[in-house]
């Protein structure tokens, strides 16, 4: 059951919040939301699942910008620990396996809470970028036919040690300079986004963790993207998703770095645009 508890604005995104039951791998929690291109309210829909650091208002426009070229609407949330949603305690470190935890029972929640039927489901696109890549992967894996199709940008299918040294230097950013401060404008408790992902990815048991014998099981069209000038990670990745995953289409962009739909948005939005007509 859908349950509306108030709405906000941050960074000129409007926001709603839905409540998710506890389960046994998780407590009650509350989940930022919202729609863009609801005009669309018929068409098929697509979830974006943000990034490592990300949130709804980190997205900022982009959704809605290839919502309108893709002529869909678009569910756009934040993972417990981000933006307005529940933060995370203090004490708790994510676990080696929090990206399937979140693919295999926060997502399916949050579309349960907001009434998504199962045909909606089937018709609906995940969207992912790094980390959510990852999780769009999973749930691609893990719920083969509750999605029509699915796009990641950036995954992470197992770890480089490209990842590891940009996300220590991170930390040092974080902790030396205002980039605490930009986040804090995305996240209510900044600190709990922040060292929600710092901690696991130098967690040195993160190191061995691969969803690679995974990607076998996804069976709906994929599109992988990654640019030449990615920090975070190498064409390895998604070379491993070409390997692993035969429908699966890759392309590789010239320039973008780590947040193509920041940096490289034309040339990733018409590489989306060209992708879902053609496999929907």
């Amino acid at each position: 059951m859908q349950k509306h508890v108030d709405t906000a604005a941050r960074d000129s995104v409007a926001s709603a919040f839905a409540e998710l039951p506890p389960t046994s791998s998780h407590g009650p929690l509350r989940i930022e939301y919202c729609w863009v291109n609801e005009t669309a309210a018929r068409a098929p829909f697509a979830v974006f699942l943000h990034e490592g650091l990300g949130s709804v208002s980190m997205w900022r426009d982009w959704p809605q910008s290839l919502c309108e070229r893709l002529g869909m609407r678009g569910l756009v949330y934040s993972r417990p620990g981000y933006g307005r949603s529940t933060p995370r305690a203090p004490h708790v470190k994510w676990p080696v396996d929090f990206m399937t935890a979140q693919a295999r029972d926060i997502l399916p929640a949050l579309l349960d809470a907001l009434d998504i039927s199962a045909h909606e489901r089937q018709q609906m696109w995940v969207i992912g970028h790094s980390d959510g890549g990852s999780i769009a992967l999973l749930y691609a894996a893990l719920l083969p036919d509750a999605l029509a199709g699915a796009v990641v940008i950036a995954p992470h299918v197992f770890v480089e040690d490209l990842s590891v040294q940009s996300i220590a230097q991170a930390k040092q950013l974080f902790e030396e300079t205002d980039l605490r401060s930009k986040l804090g404008r995305h996240h209510a408790d900044v600190d709990s986004a922040f060292y929600g992902w710092n901690d696991i990815w130098l967690n040195p048991d993160f190191r061995q963790w691969s969803i690679e014998n995974e990607l076998a099981s996804i069976r709906k069209p994929l599109l992988a993207l990654q640019a030449h000038d990615d920090h975070y990670g190498t064409m390895a990745q998604v070379d491993t998703i070409a390997r692993r995953v035969p429908q699966a289409r890759v392309v590789k962009l010239d320039g973008g770095g780590h947040s193509p739909h920041r940096d490289a948005p034309d040339a990733l939005n018409d590489a989306i645009i060209r992708f879902i007509p053609s496999e929907s």
